[in-house]
């Protein structure tokens, strides 16, 4: 058998000179010319995708995700009757033979526990919260607390998924990649969905909760980082400058278009895409993650610590990715998951959030972009009025799905309200119920989409973020 002769082979360098013209000039053009894609082209690329039903009232989103489950008793809705019941056993009626979680479920009592914090009414409105949040009780008359939040899953992970992607089940998109979908970006830099992560403590944040599902996935969340390179991979690898990337990449998208026009793979497409946005990201990012480039009295303001991972440092980015247009940012805050020391670890967990969040409002609403940014903040459930184990001094509450707290302030909310109303205990909802399929219509509607016909074909069916619910909840509206 004859050995095959370099003749017939291509070199790397042909390879690059061949697919460098044509079709990988084009890629090449793309990441050698940001001013293409300059930030002030909204307008432009909302023309090629963009599904508006009627007019918007925001036009960026900030989801503060409390991973963990905060305790609605513990935080934004007191209740002092409790302290009556402390210690009691928990009524059948109150109850009613909720499903209730394993770490739970062998006790012998279910003891109430009245909270060990204590509130304040803040602003005009008199919003009532937890102590340990004086800042933002400052923006109280900027917030409308949502008391009567409830979902169906008891365990993080499915719980997570829900609020995320309207299901329990993974594998559906999450809400951001939706607006990704339905809006697109402002800024052709920059990808239309960021995530950024602090805390260390608690249940794991997993990448498919900020994933496309059966959406392209050129729309699933990219995390970037506030601690090294700010994206994974982003550099270039050693011994490789930029022309040598940005010719590799021209080539490896030219051969990708041409697979593209004989199978039409939309996946294809979406790798193109995510080549050329990592190519102008290179520009782009080191930048915008500089939080060093910031005046002091900002650092001061939100308590940040440049080159640290924290809950502070990215909400400060978040402002930063805001101001350049990224459609929707998600912080994902650990530590909120309390089955012990309740009283030592609220505390805690209030003074990582105070400052930060109330200068992320503060500052937008002085630069002119709160009224046009919708803030959404929460967790996946709340805790339940009784103790897990024994009643101590450092008890914890256990999950509780059927009722808890969420806030959103910003574009198209009404500040200073509040809504729904639970029961004496805190377990059970007897006033304007606001299921989680609510809430997402709900900010579907700020972004100026009706969550009914905002659908996407998929097994034969339309799907929605809100499947077969949802009801806009036009109460906290302005």
């Amino acid at each position: 058998m004859r050995e095959p002769t370099t003749d017939h082979r291509l070199q790397r360098r042909q390879f690059l000179t061949r697919t460098g013209s044509g079709l990988g000039a084009i890629s090449v053009n793309g990441l050698l010319n940001p001013a293409l894609y300059a930030g002030t082209g909204g307008d432009a690329l909302e023309e090629q995708r963009g599904v508006r039903h009627f007019a918007p009232r925001a036009r960026r989103v900030v989801f503060l995700f409390m991973a963990g489950g905060p305790s609605h008793l513990d935080l934004w809705d007191p209740k002092p009757q409790l302290q009556a019941r402390d210690g009691s056993e928990l009524p059948p009626s109150v109850r009613q033979g909720q499903r209730i979680t394993t770490m739970t479920r062998g006790q012998k009592q279910l003891l109430v526990a009245a909270s060990p914090m204590r509130f304040r009414q803040y602003g005009e409105s008199g919003q009532v919260m937890n102590e340990h949040l004086p800042r933002l009780g400052k923006m109280a008359d900027e917030m409308a607390i949502v008391r009567s939040i409830h979902s169906e899953p008891i365990n993080h992970d499915p719980a997570v998924n829900m609020i995320q992607t309207g299901a329990g089940r993974a594998g559906r998109p999450c809400i951001g990649s939706w607006v990704s979908w339905a809006l697109g970006s402002e800024n052709r830099n920059l990808p239309d969905f960021v995530v950024l992560l602090s805390g260390s403590k608690g249940q794991p944040v997993i990448s498919r909760y900020y994933h496309s599902g059966f959406l392209p996935s050129r729309h699933q969340g990219v995390q970037f980082l506030s601690q090294g390179d700010p994206v994974l991979f982003l550099s270039n690898p050693k011994g490789i400058n930029q022309a040598q990337r940005n010719e590799l990449i021209a080539g490896i998208n030219a051969l990708n278009r041409r697979r593209l026009e004989v199978v039409g793979d939309p996946e294809i497409e979406a790798r193109i895409d995510s080549f050329e946005l990592a190519g102008r990201m290179q520009t782009s990012v080191p930048e915008l993650m500089d939080i060093r480039r910031e005046p002091r009295h900002i650092h001061e303001q939100y308590g940040t610590e440049p080159g640290k991972v924290s809950y502070a440092n990215n909400c400060l980015l978040a402002r930063r990715l805001l101001e350049r247009g990224v459609r929707f940012v998600q912080l994902y805050q650990r530590g909120w998951d309390m089955h012990s020391k309740i009283k030592t670890r609220m505390p805690e967990m209030c003074r990582t959030i105070d400052r930060p969040t109330a200068a992320l409002i503060e500052d937008l609403r002085r630069r002119g972009m709160l009224e046009d940014t919708l803030i959404v903040w929460g967790g996946e459930f709340g805790r339940t009025t009784y103790c897990q184990g024994e009643l101590v001094p450092e008890f914890g509450r256990d999950h509780h799905p059927r009722c808890f707290s969420m806030w959103m302030a910003g574009g198209g909310i009404r500040g200073g309200t509040a809504l729904g109303q639970t029961d004496d205990y805190g377990y059970n909802i007897v006033q304007d119920g606001v299921h989680i399929h609510d809430l997402q219509a709900t900010v579907l509607h700020c972004l100026g989409m009706d969550h009914t016909r905002l659908t996407y074909r998929f097994q034969g069916r339309d799907q929605r973020l809100t499947d077969i619910g949802g009801q806009v909840v036009h109460r906290i509206l302005s």
